[in-house]
């Protein structure tokens, strides 16, 4: 069962990587670097700061500060333990694929898909209420995430399971946020 997965998950890899073109791998390389996010992150820090003020804004930097420490370590133990090798580098498919970028690190799970899910799960929790369109919010992870896969560096599996863990302590970070700060206010 478990190596039947292992293939789809490779056949998935090849066909969605494979829709890639020479002409876009720019334009994905500049996507999966977080320090081009900046513009976005200050927006939505901006958009967020008006509605909740400044020292809850500061208690949010603090909680998004330990999501994103408890999810990097978290994930490096499961890269570690498992050891999975990208696909850039996976024998059975690393000449097929477009290798974009290369990285000898291992794959699974994506520690951009969790961050980037996480901390758009907190913030979208707590925007929601002031506005609509909150759930927009979601475009981040979905485009950043995908450039994994875009680039051969990581499995469509890795990325699920990124999106699963950090929607997971999103929310477990969410919920300590409105107990603790939110109530406090």
């Amino acid at each position: 069962m478990l190596e039947k997965i292992v293939q789809l998950d490779k056949q998935a890899l090849v066909y969605l990587n494979g829709l890639g073109s020479e002409q876009w791998d720019p334009v994905w390389l500049f996507i999966t670097k977080q320090l081009y996010w900046a513009p976005f992150f200050l927006f939505v820090f901006y958009w967020l700061q008006k509605k909740i003020g400044w020292k809850n804004f500061g208690y949010y930097v603090l909680f998004i500060a330990v999501l994103v420490l408890i999810c990097d370590q978290t994930v490096n133990l499961f890269k570690y333990g498992f050891e999975r090798l990208r696909p850039c580098n996976d024998l059975e498919i690393g000449d097929i694929i477009r290798r974009v970028k290369k990285s000898s690190s291992f794959s699974f799970f994506s520690g951009h898909a969790t961050n980037s899910m996480a901390s758009t799960v907190l913030t979208f929790l707590i925007l929601k209420r002031y506005y609509k369109h909150a759930y927009l919010l979601f475009l981040f992870p979905l485009i950043f995430a995908y450039s994994r896969i875009y680039l051969g560096l990581h499995f469509p599996t890795d990325i699920l399971t990124g999106y699963a863990f950090g929607a997971g302590c999103g929310y477990i970070a969410y919920k300590l946020y409105a107990k603790y700060i939110l109530r406090t206010s």
